[in-house]
């Protein structure tokens, strides 16, 4: 699959070709989903907790006796049944951790990045180790490569311009900046388009390949 390459002016400067085995792969939503839902579950803190009858302050002695005074029996007042007492089947600390075979994660990443290109949502851009860390000169980037919407962008950790290319769109809304070798199914879906330089499209390669 050929792909055209663009410069951070918006210039085609070549092509690149795209492994088809990552992203021409056969597109598995269901596979997609249960990444997804996986990824969401495994963020969850799971530390809700609510006091039951026996874990209330309180309600040592019986509010009154039990039989002579016309109202219905009780025991204590930290009772579900009244104010301030317990919770019936409440929530209590838990994980909601879900595993994933590996080989499963890498195949929801191979149908999301296939969508995309699909879709035609893969921008490719040559270099960019030039760019500033300043919120103007990441728009005027975007604007030349015609992205309107939401988008991620992926770099190489290794390289030097990370760092400015993350100062200078952490202020944009609806742009995100990522280290290409912690790649997701969440990020994946979540942004319009994706925006990749050679070099990040490099460990795509070596990690899904």
């Amino acid at each position: 699959m050929q792909i055209t390459v663009y410069n951070i002016q918006g210039e085609k400067v070549g092509e690149r070709e795209l492994p088809e085995s990552i992203f021409n792969a056969p597109i598995r939503k269901d596979v997609m989903h249960q990444a997804l839902v996986r990824q969401l579950a495994n963020a969850r803190l799971g530390t809700h907790k609510t006091k039951g009858r026996s874990e209330v302050s309180g309600g040592g002695r019986k509010p009154w006796r039990q039989k002579g005074t016309g109202r219905a029996r009780q025991g204590s007042i930290r009772s579900p049944q009244w104010r301030g007492g317990g919770t019936v089947f409440g929530p209590q600390p838990r994980s909601y951790r879900k595993d994933m075979p590996k080989k499963m994660r890498r195949l929801a990443l191979r149908s999301a990045l296939s969508v995309k290109a699909a879709e035609g949502s893969i921008v490719l851009v040559d270099d960019v180790s030039g760019i500033p860390p300043r919120t103007k000169e990441m728009e005027a980037i975007l604007g030349n490569l015609g992205i309107d919407g939401s988008a991620l962008i992926l770099m190489n950790g290794d390289n030097e311009a990370y760092e400015n290319v993350f100062l200078a769109a952490r202020n944009l809304v609806g742009v995100k900046t990522l280290h290409a070798a912690y790649l997701n199914i969440r990020d994946l879906l979540g942004y319009d388009t994706l925006i990749l330089p050679v070099d990040a499209l490099d460990v795509i390669e070596k990690n899904l390949g």
